[in-house]
């Protein structure tokens, strides 16, 4: 009989739009106060892909990828969605958000992003949250799926998750032999 075992822990990011840059400044002090040390600040890319935002956040807006030092259990994913949004809250303008933070995960396999959205795709995970996995991983690059955002199915941020992907592995494998973590798995 098989015995079920602990996942092994994942690399917490966020994908940060913003539309002044004071907010998008503030928004990474409060988030490493609560998630910890960002260990990856990605590019700036201008967000072109949808104007979804525009009417609330205004023209001109850009997004990164970021990612955070501690490795943290994927069941933790709506909390840190709730997280987000009281920053965003705390941030908001009369006008709307000027800051849209989207937390999510990133492992060995996969980019799984928590959305308060529902959608066929996404699978709920507790208090409103639902886990969105927009790429797999396969073959030495990210791959889309037919729901994926514009912007991660056209490779946008693919730079940047290969970069968090590899201090993933190098953590991962510390973890693994230090036996703070689940598996051993070869990653």
């Amino acid at each position: 009989m098989l015995v079920p075992s602990s996942a092994d822990p994942v690399k917490l990011i966020a994908a940060v739009l913003w539309s002044d840059r004071s907010a998008l400044e503030e928004a990474l002090r409060r988030l490493e106060v609560l998630w910890g040390r960002i260990d990856h600040l990605g590019s700036d890319h201008p967000f072109d892909a949808s104007d979804y935002y525009e009417p609330e956040m205004g023209p001109n807006l850009e997004k990164r990828v970021i990612s955070f030092e501690p490795l943290v259990a994927s069941e933790r994913l709506a909390d840190f969605k709730r997280e987000s949004m009281s920053i965003e809250e705390f941030l908001q303008r009369p006008t709307g958000r000027c800051v849209n933070l989207d937390p999510g995960y990133l492992d060995v396999h996969k980019v799984v992003l928590a959305s308060v959205k529902p959608a066929c795709q996404k699978i709920h995970v507790g208090r409103g949250v639902y886990a969105d996995m927009v790429l797999r991983y396969s073959r030495g690059s990210f791959h889309p799926f037919e729901w994926t955002f514009t912007d991660y199915r056209q490779g946008v941020f693919d730079a940047s998750l290969m970069e968090i992907r590899s201090l993933y592995k190098v953590q991962l494998a510390r973890a693994s032999s230090t036996g703070s973590c689940g598996s051993s798995r070869k990653v």
